[in-house]
């Protein structure tokens, strides 16, 4: 494999090798691309037949320790291309015991330009479809159930990280519930771009050197292999200079993890403690939280997903300056933009999958610890702002402060004690209305 050889030099050597399911994509795409051509006509069937046996052999994974050509790459993908060209030539050679060329026989009808970019977006769209997709659902019907759990717990609300009026808890959660289940809308309307495929569009989306009815039966043989709907892009020309699609699927995958990070920090201030800080909750834990004091509980899992959805993050940010690189007919960017797309969806899988597990479904609200706090909220003055006014309310918030209780200053305002229990009914303050002004 005289290319590769080369290649492994000139490349960079990081040991960053393409996920397995990039791999399973180029595999398929070779498969489909030797079955075209035999069916029209351009391939002899044994060497076709060879071909795909081989294809198939690399899919599954058994060719694996062949492809060594590093992510970082020519841009175009060019290394991995032809990597895989002379892995599946020399073994479809071994099959057939014909010389099979990786140029003339495994890449017929093709380039590096409209494969990786279809190899890409195929590994991205299974990705999402069979692993991403049903994780999320899961874990915003997890949310849900959590949300219902702790409906009747009465907790503070914060704003600013100061106390603030009483809420539920289940209000909490059930508003992580309706963004993750935004995020998995976000993520379903826009599989359809990425689904669009450039085979057929060769070096530069012309088609040049390729049947013109090669990339429709590749597509066609993709949609049968892997039961997804994926079809030939409307523009290869698009779809071969630029990655978009894919930085839009990245951007999704971005909001979705600051989303995540947002629900880890609460859930790290609810378990703090437990004496000295909130302590709204309780997570069973698994693992000694420290190396040196005993019996000391961290929140391990939330602050692992926190870590890979910083990192999440952080490759949105890489796809959409990567996604910059290039000119004219070619995107510079396909290797990284692949390695990263597909990375960000498994992390981000098994980041939700773990929470889910361990941190969601596990959860104890400390009811009287939430109600406790919710009762000494300087912030409940605000019940009686509508009848004496914002100014004299803000003075009875500062006694509040200094020590007195709501009731006394309540009682200091000539409040009864009937009106003051049905002002301060937490129950009825977490819900729409004016509590002050009801009879």
């Amino acid at each position: 494999m005289k290319y590769v050889e080369k290649a492994v030099d000139v490349f960079l050597s990081t040991g960053t090798r393409f996920p397995r399911r990039i791999i399973w994509s180029m595999g398929m795409i070779k498969y489909a691309a030797a079955k075209a051509n035999t069916e029209l006509g351009l391939l002899d069937r044994k060497m076709g037949e060879a071909i795909m046996s081989a294809s198939q052999m690399l899919a599954e994974g058994k060719l694996d320790n062949m492809i060594v050509v590093d992510v970082f790459q020519t841009g175009s993908g060019t290394g991995l291309n032809m990597n895989v060209n002379e892995v599946i030539a020399v073994k479809a050679s071994e099959l057939s015991g014909l010389k099979i060329h990786p140029n003339d026989h495994v890449n017929m009808g093709q380039s590096s330009n409209d494969v990786v970019p279809t190899a890409v977006r195929v590994a991205a769209v299974l990705e999402v479809v069979e692993s991403l997709i049903p994780t999320m659902r899961s874990f915003v019907e997890s949310l849900e159930k959590l949300a219902q759990r702790t409906s009747d717990v009465i907790k503070p609300g914060r704003t600013h990280l100061r106390d603030a009026l009483p809420v539920t808890m289940g209000q909490e959660f059930s508003a992580y519930a309706d963004a993750f289940k935004h995020n998995l809308s976000l993520l379903e309307g826009v599989l359809p771009y990425v689904k669009e495929l450039p085979i057929g569009g060769t070096a530069v989306g012309t088609g040049i050197n390729a049947h013109p009815r090669f990339g429709e039966l590749v597509v066609d043989e993709l949609r049968r292999q892997t039961g997804v709907d994926f079809k030939v892009a409307e523009s290869r020309f698009r779809a071969m200079r630029l990655l978009s699609d894919l930085v839009a699927l990245s951007s999704v995958l971005r909001t979705t993890a600051i989303d995540l990070i947002r629900l880890c920090q609460d859930l790290r201030l609810m378990f703090s403690g437990p004496f000295t800080a909130i302590g709204e909750i309780d997570i069973p834990q698994e693992v000694a939280g420290s190396s040196i004091m005993p019996g000391k509980t961290n929140p391990v899992t939330v602050e692992a997903a926190m870590l890979a959805a910083a990192q999440v993050v952080g490759l949105d940010t890489a796809n959409s300056y990567a996604n910059l690189y290039g000119e004219f007919e070619l995107s510079m960017a396909v290797p990284l933009i692949g390695y990263n797309i597909v990375t960000q969806i498994q992390l981000l899988r098994e980041a939700l999958q773990k929470m889910e597990t361990y941190v969601i479904n596990r959860i104890v609200p400390l009811r009287e610890r939430a109600r406790e706090l919710a009762e000494k909220s300087p912030a409940l003055v605000t019940v009686i702002s509508p009848i004496i006014g914002y100014d004299k309310a803000s003075q009875v918030a500062l006694k509040i402060t200094q020590g007195m209780s709501i009731r006394q200053a309540l009682r200091e305002l000539g409040f009864s004690e009937d009106e003051i229990n049905k002002i301060l009914n937490l129950e009825r303050l977490v819900k729409p209305g004016i509590p002050a002004k009801e009879k």
